[in-house]
This record gives C-alpha cells, sequence and structure tokens, in this order.
C-alpha cells in the first residue's frame, strides 16, 4: 500500500509538472504494481492529458450542414461566449482524421454531434465519434447529440442510410474490422444518449434552446478544465436545508454546543461525534447543518452526505458531486473521480463537510477528500470511537439522556391517561429506567405502550425488557432487545412481517408508500378484497399503525415515501436471519449473485434489489430454495438468467425483475405454478418470454415498457389476473375476446403514449384498440388505459358500464388516433377523442372527467348550433370535475360554447385551450340571437381558470359575445396566437376599495402575436395601461 502511495504521489507530481510549464506535449506514463500489471497508461496520444481549451467540439458533416444548421449554431454558441472548435475546412483531408481533430476533442470539456443524413458515411466524423466516446469513458466529457433531419432509430438500429454507409466502410476497410466496430459501438453508445431532435421545429428556436441547455449546463454543471485544475464556476453558497426535529434534553444541547465551538475554532480541522446508535447524533447535526448555512462569513460551503453501514467510496463520491452541483456519472475510475472532488473541493474556499454515520475507517485520500485546512472542516458522526481516532479528528461524545430528560421523554410519548394512575406509575417508572436513557428505544417502547391502563400488561412488559437484556451481553444487542420489544408488541404476525418487509430496500432508502404497500397485497399480508381501492385503504392504515409505534418514520426528500431508522432496519435484519429467514443485500453495488452456499434450503425471502451491475453466472448451480417465496432481483442491470436458474424455486410467488437488461426469460419460469407476482416493467430490451398458460395463479402482471411484440402464449388462461399492464410495449394486437377471461381484472395498462414512440420499429407509436363492449364488461375495472377503435366503440363501452358512475375510478382514455394533448399528471380521469367524424346523436362523456381533449374533428352541426349542445353526460348532464378541456384541428365549428352551458358546466376549468379551428368565431355565443343584449349584461364567472390559450384561429372574432366580461380571478396566464380578427379581451378587472380597477391578482403574463397593437378594444377605463406591463412576447 504504500508503494502505491508513493508511486500516486510520483504520478501527480509529473502532471503537475507539465500543467505548470504549459508542455501539451504527449504525456505517456505508465506505473507498474509490484507485480508489473499496469494501474495508469496512456494508451494513444489522443488520450493524452490536453490541458483544456474548449467549452465545446463541433462535430459534423461539412457537406450536410457545414454552411446552413451548423453555422447558425457555431454562431449562437459564440454569442452566448461559448468557446467553440470548429474545423476550419483547411484541414488536408486524406483517409486518416487529422491529429488536430483529436487533440481538440482530447481539449473541450464537451461535445456537440450534429447526426445528419450523411454523418455515418465520413469516415472522419466516426473516427471524431470514436474519440469523443472514449474522452466520454475516461474523463466524463459531457456529449450533446443533436438528431438534425435523421431518424433517431435508424442510428440506434443501425438501418436504412446508416447500414448503407457502414457496408460501404467494411468494404473499405474489410482489413481493419476493428475499425469499423469501434466506429458501430461509438454510434449506438451516442444514439441512445438523450438529445434534441429538429422534426417539427422552428430552427432559430431548436438552436436558442440547445444553446441555452448548454450554457446551462456548462455554469452549473462543469467538472473543471485541466489547464488551471479543475475550475467550478463559484455559484455562491451551496447547502441544503435539512428537516429537523426538535432536540430532547441537555445530552443534545451540550452535543450541539461542543461542536459548534470546534466549528469555529480555527485551530480544530475534523470533528468526530460519536456514540452508539439511537443517541440522536443526525438529529443533532441536522441542526448544525441548518445553523452552519446561516454562518454566510464563516464558510462558502456546506455538505452533508449519509455514508450508511454498507460504505461504498463510489457513492460518497457521488454525493459529494451532486451536492456541489456536478455530475460525475460518466466518469468510472474511482482515482480519477477522487481528483476531480479533490479539486473542487480545494477551490471552493471554507466548506464544511459532514460525513453522516460513518461506520467503518475511511481514506480520505480515496474519495479525494483533501486535508482540511484554512478554516475547512471535516465532521463525522460514528458509532465507533476507532473511526474518528483514526481520523484524528477531536472528539466529541454524544450521551445518553439524564433520568429527568428521559423520563421527559417517555411521558410525553406514552401520554398523560397513562401517568394519572398512581398505581401504575412505579411499574411505568421502571420500564422507562429499561430504556437506559436512549431516545429512540424510548421512543420506540413509550409509543408502543401509549395508552395501556392494565397494570398486568405493563408488569408483564417489564419482565419482557428484564428478560430480553439480561439474555444479551454488548450495548449494541442490549439496544437490539430494548427495540424488538416494541416489534413484539405488535402481537399480529401479519403486521410484524409488514414490517420485516421494509428490510428489503436498501438502507437510508426512501420507500414510496404505494410501492410498499403493493408488495403486502402481494405477500398477502393485505388480506384480499374486491377492490384494489379497499386494499390501498388498508395498506395505508397499516402504514400509519407502523408510523405510530415509530417503527418506520416519513420520509423527508420526496412525498409519499417512509424510511427505517438504520438501527431499526438492522433489528429486522437481526430478526430474519433465523425464522423467517431472509438473504437481504439490496443496495450494495454487487457484481455476482450471493454464493451458491448462501441459499438455504430454509430461505423465505430474497432481496437483491439495486445493485445496478449484478450478473448471474452461466454456470451457476441452481439454488435449492424449496421455501422461498419472494426474490427481488429489480434494477440490477441483469443482461441475462441462467436456463437452470429457477428450476429449484416450486415455491415462488413473488418474483420481481423490473429494470433489467434481460432480452428473454428463461423457459424454468414456465413452471412456476405458485407465482402470484410477475414483475418485467422496465426491461426495455425484453423481447422474448416462455409460455404463461401454467401461470395460473398469477395475479399481478407487469410488462410495461418492454419490447415484447405478441401477447404471451398462454396468457388467455390466467383467468386470476387483478392487475394486467401492457402499456408501451411493441404489442399491436389484442384479440377479440381475451380480455373478456379476466372477470376478476382491477388495474388494466394498454395504452402506447407518443413519448415511447421512438423505441419502436420504424419510430412510429404502436396503436392498440380494444372493444368497447369488452372493457365495460370488466365490473370489477377501477383503473383503465387505452384506446378505442373509433366514437361508437366509445359510445358501446359507456353503454354497456353497470353505470356510468360506477365506471373505473381512474381512467386515461382515447378513442381514434392516438393521444395528442399532454395532460398535467395529477388528473386521474382524462379522455381524449380524436376522430374524423362525430355522430349526430351526440358525444358521450362521463361527467366526473378532469381532463378532456378533442381533436381533428368535423362536427355536423346547424349554423346557429353551439358545439357544447353535442356534449351527452350521464348521469347528471353536468360536467363536475371538468379542470382541463382542449380544443384543436376541429372544423366546422364556429361556436364553442352556449352562455349557459358555460356557466353550469365550467366553474371548476383550470386551462382552456383553443387552437386550429379554422371556422370558429365565437367562444362564448347567446343562446339565440334574441339574448345578444341580455348578455351584454353578463359576467361569465371563471373562478378557477388560470390559463387561457387561443391560437391559429383565423375567423375568431369574440370571446364572449357583445359587451359580456370574464371574470377570472385566478387567471395567470393568457395566450392568443395567429387571432387577427380578434379586437377585444374580455377580462373583467376587479375594483379597488377607491372604485378604480386593478389586474386580476394571481395574472403574470400576456402574450399577443403577432401583435399586441391589434386589441384595440377595452371595457374599462385605463385598461390598456394597466395591463401593458403583464404583456410579453
Amino acid at each position: 500500500m504504500f508503494k502505491i502511495d508513493i508511486i500516486k504521489f510520483v504520478y501527480r507530481c509529473i502532471t503537475l509538472f507539465f500543467e505548470i510549464n504549459g508542455t501539451i506535449q504527449t504525456l505517456q506514463v505508465i506505473v507498474l504494481s509490484s507485480s508489473y500489471s499496469m494501474l495508469t497508461p496512456s494508451s494513444s496520444s489522443s488520450s493524452s492529458i490536453y490541458p483544456l481549451k474548449y467549452d465545446i467540439f463541433l462535430s459534423f458533416s461539412g457537406k450536410d450542414t457545414r454552411m446552413s444548421f451548423t453555422d447558425h449554431l457555431y454562431a449562437a454558441l459564440k454569442r452566448y461566449k461559448i468557446n467553440t472548435f470548429r474545423d476550419d475546412n483547411n484541414l488536408k483531408r486524406g483517409e486518416e482524421i487529422a491529429p488536430e481533430l483529436l487533440k481538440a476533442i482530447g481539449e473541450s470539456w464537451g461535445s456537440i454531434i450534429v447526426f445528419s443524413e450523411g454523418y455515418a458515411f465520413s469516415s472522419w466524423c466516426l473516427d471524431e465519434l470514436a474519440e469523443i466516446v472514449k474522452q466520454r469513458k475516461e474523463r466524463g466529457q459531457q456529449v450533446f447529440p443533436i438528431f438534425y433531419d435523421v431518424e433517431v432509430s435508424d442510428l440506434r438500429h443501425q438501418r436504412e442510410k446508416v447500414q448503407q454507409a457502414f457496408a460501404m466502410h467494411e468494404e473499405r476497410y474489410k482489413e481493419n474490422k476493428d475499425k469499423t466496430q469501434r466506429w458501430r459501438d461509438a454510434l449506438s453508445q451516442v444514439a441512445n444518449i438523450s438529445g434534441w431532435t429538429s422534426k417539427h421545429q422552428y430552427e432559430s428556436n431548436f438552436i436558442e434552446d440547445i444553446v441555452k441547455e448548454i450554457s446551462a449546463k456548462l455554469v452549473v454543471k462543469k467538472t473543471g478544465k485541466f489547464q488551471d485544475s479543475l475550475v467550478v464556476d463559484d455559484l455562491g453558497r451551496i447547502g441544503q436545508k435539512l428537516s429537523t426535529t426538535t432536540l430532547v434534553g441537555d445530552a443534545a444541547k451540550i452535543c450541539m454546543e461542543e461542536i459548534c465551538k470546534y466549528l469555529m475554532d480555527d485551530g480544530v480541522s475534523k470533528i468526530g461525534v460519536w456514540g452508539m446508535g439511537g443517541l440522536g447524533k443526525t438529529a443533532v447535526m441536522k441542526h448544525v447543518n441548518n445553523q452552519l448555512l446561516k454562518e454566510t462569513e464563516k464558510f462558502n460551503i456546506v455538505i452533508w452526505i449519509t455514508v450508511s453501514k454498507e460504505m461504498n467510496i463510489f457513492k460518497i463520491q457521488n454525493s459529494i458531486a451532486k451536492a456541489m452541483q456536478v455530475s460525475l456519472s460518466e466518469v468510472e475510475d474511482e482515482a480519477i473521480r477522487a481528483g476531480f472532488i479533490n479539486e473542487m473541493l480545494s477551490q471552493k474556499g471554507k466548506y464544511v463537510l459532514i460525513l453522516d454515520d460513518l461506520w467503518d475507517k475511511l481514506s480520505l485520500e480515496e474519495v479525494g477528500i483533501p486535508e482540511p485546512s484554512d478554516g475547512s472542516k471535516l465532521v463525522v458522526t460514528t458509532r465507533s470511537s476507532d473511526v474518528w481516532r483514526c481520523l484524528g479528528c477531536r472528539e466529541v461524545q454524544m450521551r445518553t439522556l439524564s433520568k429527568p430528560d428521559a423520563w421527559s421523554l417517555f411521558s410525553q410519548k406514552v401520554g398523560q391517561d397513562v401517568l394519572t394512575d398512581p398505581h401504575l406509575l412505579p411499574i411505568v417508572e421502571s420500564v422507562a429506567e429499561e430504556c437506559a436513557g436512549l431516545p429512540l428505544a424510548i421512543v420506540t417502547i413509550a409509543s408502543s405502550m401509549k395508552g395501556v391502563r392494565d397494570i398486568h400488561e405493563w408488569r408483564n412488559a417489564l419482565n419482557e425488557l428484564n428478560r430480553h437484556v439480561e439474555s444479551v451481553s454488548g450495548v449494541e444487542g442490549k439496544v437490539f432487545q430494548q427495540l424488538q420489544f416494541s416489534y413484539d408488541r405488535l402481537h399480529d404476525q401479519k403486521l410484524k412481517h409488514c414490517f420485516l418487509c421494509c428490510a428489503f430496500y436498501p438502507e437510508d432508502d426512501e420507500i414510496f408508500a404505494f410501492e410498499l404497500i403493493d408488495l403486502w397485497v402481494a405477500e398477502g399480508l393485505v388480506e384480499e378484497m374486491d377492490s384494489r381501492q379497499l386494499e390501498v385503504d388498508k395498506g395505508h392504515a397499516i402504514l400509519n399503525k407502523l408510523k405510530n409505534s415509530c417503527l418506520i418514520e416519513n420520509g423527508t426528500k420526496y412525498p409519499d415515501t417512509v424510511k427505517m431508522h438504520d438501527i431499526l432496519r438492522d433489528m429486522a435484519l437481526r430478526i430474519t436471519s433465523t425464522r423467517p429467514r431472509f438473504l437481504v443485500r439490496a443496495g450494495l453495488r454487487l457484481k455476482e449473485i450471493p454464493k451458491v452456499q448462501e441459499w438455504k434450503e430454509d430461505l423465505e425471502k430474497v432481496s437483491l434489489m439495486l445493485n445496478y451491475e449484478l450478473q448471474i453466472p452461466c454456470q451457476i448451480s441452481p439454488p435449492r430454495c424449496p421455501k422461498l417465496t419472494t426474490l427481488l432481483l429489480s434494477y440490477c442491470g441483469i443482461k441475462s438468467i441462467p436456463e437452470c436458474f429457477f428450476k429449484q424455486m416450486h415455491g415462488l410467488k413473488i418474483l420481481g425483475l423490473s429494470g433489467n437488461l434481460i432480452k428473454s426469460l428463461p423457459n424454468s419460469i414456465s413452471n412456476l405454478e405458485n407465482l402470484t407476482t410477475l414483475l418485467l416493467d422496465e426491461c426495455e430490451d425484453l423481447e422474448k418470454v416462455p409460455s404463461f398458460s401454467k401461470l395460473q395463479s398469477l395475479k399481478m402482471l407487469d410488462l410495461r415498457n418492454t419490447k415484447i411484440k405478441d401477447l404471451p402464449h398462454g396468457l388467455e388462461r390466467l383467468v386470476n389476473l387483478k392487475y394486467l399492464d401492457l402499456s408501451c410495449t411493441n404489442i399491436t394486437e389484442v384479440a377479440d375476446g381475451i380480455l373478456a377471461n379476466f372477470t376478476s381484472l382491477q388495474h388494466l395498462a394498454i395504452l402506447n403514449f407518443n413519448e415511447a414512440a421512438d423505441r419502436f420499429e420504424g419510430g412510429e407509436e404502436v396503436n392498440r384498440f380494444v372493444r368497447g363492449e369488452e372493457i365495460g364488461r370488466l365490473w370489477k375495472l377501477e383503473y383503465f388505459a387505452g384506446g378505442f377503435y373509433d366514437l361508437n366503440e366509445w359510445n358501446n363501452y359507456i353503454k354497456v358500464l353497470h353505470a356510468p358512475t360506477e365506471g373505473p375510478r381512474q381512467y386515461y382514455i382515447f378513442a381514434g388516433e392516438a393521444p395528442f394533448f399532454i395532460f398535467p399528471s395529477e388528473w386521474k380521469k382524462v379522455i381524449q377523442l380524436n376522430s374524423r367524424n362525430i355522430c349526430t346523436d351526440g358525444i358521450k362523456v362521463l361527467s366526473d372527467v378532469e381532463g378532456l381533449g378533442i381533436g381533428e374533428c368535423i362536427v355536423d352541426l346547424c349554423e346557429e348550433e353551439a358545439f357544447s349542445s353535442r356534449f351527452i353526460l350521464p348521469p347528471h348532464n353536468v360536467f363536475s370535475s371538468l379542470s382541463d378541456l382542449y380544443i384543436s384541428d376541429c372544423k366546422n365549428i364556429k361556436k364553442l360554447f352556449s352562455s349557459n352551458w358555460v356557466l353550469q358546466n365550467l366553474q371548476n376549468l383550470k386551462c382552456l385551450s383553443v387552437g386550429h379551428c379554422e371556422d370558429m368565431e365565437e367562444i362564448i355565443a347567446p343562446e339565440s340571437e334574441s339574448e345578444e343584449e341580455v348578455i351584454s349584461a353578463i359576467n361569465f364567472t371563471l373562478p378557477k381558470l388560470k390559463e387561457l390559450c387561443l391560437g391559429w384561429l383565423p375567423k375568431l372574432k369574440s370571446i364572449c359575445s357583445a359587451n359580456g366580461v370574464m371574470v377570472c380571478d385566478s387567471i395567470e396566464e393568457i395566450t392568443i396566437t395567429q387571432c387577427p380578427k380578434l379586437k377585444r379581451l374580455p377580462l373583467y378587472l376587479p375594483l379597488h376599495g377607491d372604485g378604480q380597477p386593478s389586474p386580476p391578482p394571481s395574472l403574470r403574463k400576456i402574450s399577443i402575436s403577432p401583435l399586441q397593437g391589434q386589441l384595440v378594444e377595452w371595457d374599462q377605463p385605463n385598461a390598456e395601461s394597466l395591463l401593458k406591463p403583464y404583456f410579453k412576447w
């Protein structure tokens, strides 16, 4: 180890020498360990260590775009002061790429690749691409692909023109197959990076969007320049305020004061806060963190990192970089990452780095943390005195609560009604003493006994605590036994198992409540009911019981999440090390699954989830686990599963394989006849599955976001299915009658969204339609996302519903073409109708719909008839919840709404968007000509309307007739585009107490295009001048 440290030091000195002297010549440094293996090679001149001269390298086909798109892009980059390398067309052309280009790539922070039709035909372009990919891998160069008039799928799958180009290259370089394969690999990698596509966009706007985003990345996420060492722009103070709990007792306050004293002392650079688990070290440090954010004169940056038991250098580096608003995701080598971290921290001035929950000794050098100096501080919290001693920290020991403070906390949690009984009080005090001043034990034990007034139960509790604690030795063991008392107090066996299931997830993970409840339902821990919603409600009741027992707590990073204290998770894993026996290795960055010896015959549950590079060896002996019921392998990056793997897992009920890289499933899955849950969602390469005909116990099947083309063989036999998700797959047809077999179905999703279109063959979305009558007869359906062929099928669906009010609780339904509007994710009831014609007998729409889109319709209306008259809204013929209404590309509509209809149906409307309706003349029209004068006195009150968008309506004359006005106190944004005949904006301006008009209180923006001056009619004095500050272009 000492030799390697010296070698690293020498290597750094050499590189610094070249940096300081400005030398740009090829530097080749080969470092050999004592076993003569290469540690740090520089294999070619192209990967030498260049000082960074450029922000961006432009890679493009000159023949295609030099004088057009690329020239405009280059000018925009210059305008944003982004230092960009573009070859000047004077480089000498030949078979091999000019070395100046390779060197420029190495001297650039990022590369923009303009994929055009001729890009793949250029060997120079492909050489640039290969070098860019190499720089991306070796030092994290940023890569920005632009798909200019090309199909992304053609590049990804290397077909059409791309295939022709490579056929040409492979003929030319048939003696050098490595070169063309390197090109293919590079193209495949970059084509799968999220980029920009030029389709259906104005070029100037397109370029502006690209340059703005890259400029922002340069400011916020730029990882540095070797020329001046790593440079990170000063973004001001960096730090994150953390949620805190009230500190209890003098021990916490004394500890916090001592920490703060050392932080202000320039003579102390490293502080070690230590003490047994459950004392509240993290709680104290969160308060310290928030206090430090106020010390603007003392520190520039405060970084909080949660380390956890399974310490991982890679993860710590990522967390530090993220805290400084930098990404290291493209840099794989830990030593290089450490260099980046070191330079970033060194240049940030005075920083405080807090490493919370550090279990083992840590090498600061391996992470890249410099020795704190010049006022910077390192603070660690740990349970082990060895950890802080090894780092050379100043000690701050966290003590247990004093007896008065411990009793105060226990009293608060157990409830005053218990304390008023003089016969109970001595026993309650004895139970509190058994908690030994440990806050976590006090909170969990007191919460588990809250409201208990039976003296026998309290005596039993005291006896149990005495017996547990006496049976173990060591502080940690006693803590576990104290906490296990609360677990034992749950009584209900299913409730205990619900708690234990929380340990399936990685330490410190925040678990989404819906995901955990789904798992409990699959495990059979939630009573099976006819309604999925009832099961979810029951799951939330269980969550609340565990929270009230302080065995789990609410997450702090994301809403609707929960998490386990790491000690409670350790306790759960200790309990499950015997019976029931679990094997949990979640989130540990494992490369291979545990050895066969660890797969004991009495194993019941296994969780290896979130090990992103996990592989299952081809030659593995099949684990013999006849009692195994749950196997969670989600998001592990698994590429293949051996055929034999599941052969001796006949009891398996839950199999989670979500988010893996598998292309097919082994046939051995076909024999898992007890399987009730099969999760394959997000396996984006999955194309083939074996027969499911024997899986008749299956209740939940999730194939979402896979490349499955055909319905699995035997699917029609899965008559117990309650949950089926086929959305965003390549399945093109669901044969008539199949869905009718699934009479227990509660959740059905078969919708493909446009966002997934570029994953499908030919780059087109796959539309899939089902029969309205078939779906309508699935009486238990509570969630439906799918499409009907046309409005007739949609109307058939409405007719067959047992009652309109008994349809699905949530739905996302379209009829006709694929969905064309994007609705807010919070809307749970959305209908999109996109048909070439509308039935003359009206449009039936569920009255509880929240988002409604109607597009590309030719409407058969009488001259004076409003479009709204065609809506049929069973059962009450009124929209009760309509929030977003989009109308687009509809013909033969002159009048959109009648006046009375607006007042009855749009009181909850938040967004109204009408566009590309070439015949539209009025938005709100009078019921008849005779009523027009009356309307002049009407205020159309739309109390919740926030956004009004009218566009490309060449005949639109009025928003509401005559002198009617729209009262929209919640309006935030009005956009009017290409409506040349519209002269009046009938927006009511509320009056101040002095009788003077004022803009609506929420108004932020009015956008009129092409000219604001087209609005010449105003209803109130000074309206134009009052609204002028809100006009934006």
